[in-house]
């Protein structure tokens, strides 16, 4: 919202040097945002001042242009000239070239002297130009930074003025005045006017407000006018789409009269240009009064409006000329030729004023903020109009709003008002809010006084009567937003000061904090970056191929994901079930920019849906939905585990003099795992594995040792790199965080650490080439008993020496007791049961 300070001043004792900064910073004390300063003078200085033409000869050019050299007097005849520079002549007689020609001789004009400066730096001075000394510029509206007319000069006889020659033109014009502009919240509707800025700033302040509405002086009760019906067979969650509709004549005007400077100038800083003046009044009471209004030609008009909602295929040509087809739902003001504006948004071309309107009907009605809301959203017509309309307007100021439109028309305008009206509608019932006499201080936390909480609600415009407990508050019409004790506690505190709120550090209880699973998320996070990948962040959006790739291990097999309703493009048309596309879709974009070297990985919520998703079920707004409504809404949200993801591709580091890189390869990947299930405490099971995303003899299934699979890693699939453009070889994981989460213990205990040595031995098995070393891996542990610390592969061979269709492979066995030194013979021992249990499963042969 941008607020004209001279606007502001009307109605609030705005001191007469503020600037728009103070204006805001007395604005923020009550809640409001400070957004920008709008002030012509930043961009334009003086002298700019009011000239007449005295003479005009056309001198026709080689370049088949004509020009106009111009003497213009630019100080009262008789007088001299008091301002000083190059260029300015003590004569007040200035001479200028000028290549527009909607002017004449004895046209008063604006006249931008040497020395000042134009938006854009365009700095005046006096320069040789077809073979004149040209001192000056006569200024058009669009020089000027005030409009976009650009056709001519401003000619001020035009405008409806007719000023001494030498008066600030700037002055003349409204250019030294300035606007603050505040974000205004959506729950604040009141603050989108004059009127609720300047009693705002009255609150901040401590100084006087005087209510625009208050000068208005409107009939008590209209009767005998334009026929108005409030039809509204469909009202959405039963409330009427237009409860109050205000219709009031004015005759003989003239259409064709220029907008006053001063309404004109404080428009263009609210930020709407001057149309017409018809329309710039009824924008003017809008801005001053918060209330939307309408001109309509009276003539145009057939039959008695009517306000309903569209019927099926019903179309309308609003005022920016498209023809739009209506939606059921849409709230619609007609006439005996069908709609003439969609209620709240934008008016139609069949009805609107032009230079040809005499006789105008002023509409101001009151419009259900849903209805507006969705009409706007719908045809996608945001208008100054809508944005009130859609976070409240008051019921009570339209009457007063019709008032002043058709006061200011008979003013401006020369029109004559009829005495008759037009009023329908039914006012809602009052607000009344118990406020027991204790609860803000308890809320707050401040010891209000009883004439700090009276005099607060009462400087709202909300009505307080002592009750037994405290006060019965009834809320001004203009504060939608006031519906319960803590929204009157809270604008207590508002008034009284924020700044009086005392400032407590709380003191967080023992045992609080991050908890288990935040706690576990960090640490695995960390050692990922610790370990060296960088972790990035890749849209939530895929493609349905990638999710048939990824989002099941075999291929074909039955895959269900969450289709967006309204996607970026069909590319990313799904909610991701893996996270690897996006992450694919980095390692991607960065090798197309040449970084070939990248480890990489994202922790993130994939979307499983179950056989249940969403409900027809919708609550409705303004209601608190019940346990089982909320239930309903929970069953149709899609399963959102946390996954981890990585892709490594190129080599592990950079080369460099007697250093050569060493490539990713699928042992990377697993290692990542396993670093995983480290830093948790889980115990990750790795195994031969098969996905369809990845290579088919390069692939390890992880799982736990309940047996629950939870991701694969290893390379990726050739032919998926090969359309995907990346590199061949490169390998990636994926794995379900969360259910590393719920296997972990709560405490990680450290294994004790045995100050006796270890004992190792040796043993290389001859086994079925089929058969998994992580299965005969884990026969050796079970088999070994518990003096065994550890096994590992460290060996696979076939080849000479070993019988076809079979392999060997060789472990390495650590044992060790916790309470003396091992003997060989107790080392052998258990060696010996291993082996014996993984020739019991295996057929396993000793080399």
């Amino acid at each position: 919202m941008r607020i004209p300070l001279s606007w502001l001043r009307e109605f609030a004792a705005v001191p007469a040097g503020a600037t728009a900064e103070d204006v805001m910073a007395e604005l923020v004390k009550v809640g409001f945002e400070e957004e920008d300063v709008h002030r012509p003078t930043d961009t334009l200085k003086g002298p700019i001042v009011v000239g007449q033409v005295l003479s005009l000869v056309k001198e026709p050019q080689s370049n088949g242009k004509t020009i106009n050299w111009c003497q213009v007097r630019v100080v009262p005849e008789g007088q001299p000239q008091t301002l000083t520079g190059d260029g300015i002549d003590p004569s007040g007689v200035q001479g200028i070239i000028c290549g527009a020609h909607n002017f004449v001789e004895g046209d008063k004009v604006v006249v931008t002297l040497p020395g000042a400066v134009l938006p854009g730096d365009f700095r005046i001075s006096a320069r040789k130009t077809y073979g004149h000394l040209s001192a000056g510029m006569i200024a058009s509206v669009r020089e000027l930074g005030i409009g976009e007319d650009h056709d001519g000069i401003l000619v001020l006889s035009r405008i409806g003025l007719d000023p001494e020659i030498g008066t600030d033109a700037m002055d003349l014009l409204g250019l030294y005045d300035e606007a603050a502009e505040i974000n205004v919240t959506p729950d604040r509707g009141y603050a989108f006017s004059i009127r609720g800025v300047a009693r705002e700033y009255a609150h901040a302040t401590g100084t006087s407000f005087t209510d625009p509405a208050a000068k208005v002086q409107a009939p008590a009760e209209l009767s005998g006018g334009y026929g108005v019906k409030l039809n509204d067979d469909a009202p959405i969650y039963g409330k009427p789409g237009c409860d109050r509709f205000v219709a009031r004549t004015v005759r003989g005007v003239d259409a064709t009269r220029p907008t006053p400077p001063w309404m004109v100038s404080r428009l263009r800083l609210a930020g709407v240009r001057s149309i017409s003046l018809p329309v710039d009044i009824s924008n003017y009471v809008m801005f001053e009064l918060g209330q939307p209004t309408h001109c309509y030609d009276l003539d145009k008009l057939s039959g008695d409006i009517v306000v309903r909602r569209a019927v099926p295929a019903e179309t309308i040509t609003t005022l920016d000329g498209k023809e739009r087809s209506l939606d059921v739902e849409d709230l619609l003001i007609t006439d005996g030729s069908g709609a003439i504006g969609i209620a709240g948004v934008m008016g139609g071309a069949a009805t609107e004023v032009s230079d040809s309107t005499s006789n105008v009907l002023v509409e101001a009605a009151h419009f259900d903020e849903v209805s507006i809301s969705r009409s706007r959203r719908r045809h996608k017509l945001p208008s100054e109009a809508s944005k009130r309309f859609e976070r409240g307007v008051d019921w009570q100021v339209a009457g007063i709003a019709a008032q002043r439109v058709v006061d200011l028309l008979v003013e401006l305008a020369g029109g004559v008002a009829d005495e008759a009206g037009t009023d329908v509608g039914t006012a809602p019932d009052g607000v009344s809010i118990q406020l027991p006499a204790a609860f803000a201080a308890q809320r707050i936390g401040i010891d209000f006084t009883d004439g700090q909480i009276i005099t607060s609600l009462e400087d709202l415009g909300a009505v307080v009567e002592q009750n037994d407990g405290g006060w019965t508050v009834t809320a001004p019409s203009w504060r939608h937003d006031l519906e319960t004790k803590e929204d009157l506690s809270e604008e207590i505190a508002r008034l009284v000061g924020y700044d009086n709120i005392p400032a407590t550090l709380p003191v967080a209880p023992p045992g609080r904090g991050l908890t288990r699973t935040q706690q576990q998320r960090r640490r695995l996070i960390q050692a990922l970056a610790d370990a060296g990948l960088t972790e990035v962040l890749a849209y939530p959006f895929v493609s349905k191929a990638s999710n048939d790739t990824f989002g099941v291990a075999e291929q074909g097999a039955p895959r269900t994901a969450v289709k967006l309703a309204n996607p970026i493009s069909e590319e990313h048309g799904f909610l991701r079930t893996s996270i690897l596309p996006g992450l694919m879709e980095v390692a991607k974009r960065n090798h197309s920019r040449g970084f070939r070297d990248l480890a990489l990985f994202e922790s993130g919520l994939v979307f499983l849906p179950n056989d249940t998703l969403g409900t027809a079920s919708i609550p409705p707004l303004g209601v608190k939905p019940s346990d089982e409504v909320l239930d309903a809404l929970y069953d149709g949200v899609p399963d959102q585990p946390l996954h981890v993801a990585a892709i490594m591709t190129g080599h592990d580091s950079p080369a460099a003099a007697g250093h050569t890189p060493r490539v990713w390869d699928w042992s990377d990947a697993l290692d990542i795992a396993r670093l995983a299930g480290d830093v948790l405490g889980v115990e990750v099971v790795v195994s031969q594995g098969a996905h369809q995303a990845f290579h088919p003899g390069r692939a390890a299934q992880l799982s736990l040792r309940t047996g629950e699979i939870v991701g694969y890693a290893g390379e990726l699939h050739p032919k998926l790199l090969a359309a995907q453009d990346m590199p061949a070889r490169s390998v990636a994981v994926e794995f379900n965080a969360d259910a590393l989460f719920d296997a972990a213990a709560d405490v990680i205990v450290a294994r004790h650490i045995s100050t006796f040595p270890v004992a190792t031995q040796d043993v290389a098995l001859v086994v079925p080439a089929e058969i998994p070393a992580d299965a005969v891996l884990t026969a050796l542990r079970e088999g070994a008993g518990e003096l065994l610390e550890d096994v590992a592969l460290f060996d696979v061979y076939s080849g000479k020496g070993i019988e076809e269709g079979k392999k060997s492979l060789a472990f390495g066995l650590r044992f060790r007791a916790n309470d003396r030194t091992l003997t060989a013979d107790e080392a052998s021992a258990a060696r010996e049961s291993a082996v014996a249990l993984a020739a019991e499963r295996f057929g396993a042969v000793q080399r």
